[in-house]
C-alpha cells in the first residue's frame, strides 16, 4: 500500500515531516509521497528521516493553476530525478504570488471587521501560509466554532472573506513539469467539474494534449463510481493512474494516510510503479 498525496506542516498539514514519515512506518506503506502545496520543503526534511525509517520517499509538489474559469490542482511527480532549479525558482515565484494573496485576504477580513493580523497567522504557517491557518486564528479569537465553520463563513470560495489567488495557467505549469523531468497529474478531479463526467471528459482531454500523463484515480473524495469513471479516463486517454489520501492531519481528521475517509482508500503499490515507466 502507498500514498501519493500527503501534505506536511510546511505547507497546510499539521503533521512535521518527522511524524508524517512515522505515520507511514505504522500504517505500513512501502512508499509515500510528500505534495504540499508550493515548496519542497516538506520533503526535504522528511528525507532523512525516510531513510532512516527505509521507506521510499517520492519528491512531488502540488499547484494551483487555471484552465479556462475553472480552478484545477495539478499534482507533479519526480520519481526519476530532483527537479531542476529552474523549475525551484518558478515554484519560489508561485510561493511570493501566494504571500499576496495572504495579504489581500487580511485586508478583506480587517474590511469585515475581523480583527486579525498577517503576523500572527503566519505563525502557524511555517514556510507557506495558507488558508487553514486564516482558519485556525480565526477560530481562536471566537470569529469561528471551528475550522469549517471558518471556511464556510470566511474562506471559502463564494464565503465573503474570500480573495482569489493568482493560479498559472495550466497549460504553463504542465510545461515546466515536462520539462524539469517531472509527471504531471490532475488532482482529486471530482472537485475540478464535479459529477459532469461529459465536462470532465472534454478537460481531461484537452490536459493530455497540452502533456498531462496521469490523472489521481484514487482519492479519499471519491466514491466507487468515481473511481471507475476517472479509470476509465486514464485508459481511453493513456494516463497513469495515481492516487492518495490528501492527508493533511488535523485540518482533515478524517482523513487518515494510507486508507483515506473511513477506510475507503487503498492505492496498490503498481501505480508507483507507472509513474517511474513515465520517466525512464
Amino acid at each position: 500500500m502507498i500514498d501519493l498525496h500527503s501534505h506536511t506542516d510546511q505547507s497546510d498539514g499539521t503533521f512535521t515531516p518527522a511524524e508524517l514519515v512515522a505515520e507511514a512506518k505504522r500504517v505500513g506503506l512501502s512508499a509515500l509521497a510528500i505534495t504540499d502545496h508550493d515548496t519542497f520543503r516538506g520533503y526535504e526534511k522528511a528525507l532523512p528521516f525516510a531513510a532512516d525509517a527505509g521507506l521510499e520517499l517520492v519528491c512531488g509538489i502540488e499547484l494551483s493553476t487555471k484552465f479556462g474559469g475553472a480552478s484545477v490542482h495539478l499534482l507533479a511527480y519526480f520519481p526519476g530525478q530532483a527537479p531542476s532549479e529552474e523549475f525551484r525558482s518558478w515554484v519560489a515565484f508561485l510561493l511570493e504570488s501566494r504571500r499576496d494573496r495572504n495579504r489581500r485576504l487580511i485586508e478583506r477580513l480587517q474590511s469585515l471587521g475581523v480583527e486579525i493580523t498577517l503576523e500572527e497567522v503566519e505563525t502557524k504557517g511555517r514556510t507557506l501560509t495558507a488558508r487553514p491557518h486564516f482558519a485556525r486564528v480565526l477560530v481562536e479569537k471566537g470569529y469561528a466554532k471551528d475550522i469549517q465553520d471558518a471556511f464556510d463563513q470566511f474562506l471559502d470560495e463564494g464565503a465573503k472573506g474570500y480573495v482569489q489567488r493568482h493560479e498559472v495557467p495550466i497549460e504553463e505549469a504542465i510545461q515546466r513539469v515536462v520539462a524539469a523531468g517531472g509527471v504531471a497529474s490532475m488532482a482529486h478531479p471530482v472537485r475540478v467539474a464535479r459529477n459532469h463526467w461529459d465536462t470532465l471528459t472534454e478537460y481531461v482531454g484537452s490536459m493530455s494534449r497540452m502533456g498531462m500523463r496521469a490523472i489521481e484515480v484514487f482519492h479519499s473524495d471519491h466514491t466507487p463510481e468515481n473511481v471507475a469513471f476517472y479509470g476509465s479516463l486514464a485508459e481511453r486517454y493513456g494516463l497513469a493512474p495515481t492516487g492518495g489520501s490528501d492527508f493533511h492531519g488535523g485540518n482533515k481528521p478524517l482523513i487518515s494516510l494510507g486508507t483515506g475517509l473511513r477506510g475507503n482508500l487503498c492505492v496498490p503499490d503498481s501505480v508507483l510503479a507507472g509513474l517511474k515507466k513515465l520517466v525512464q
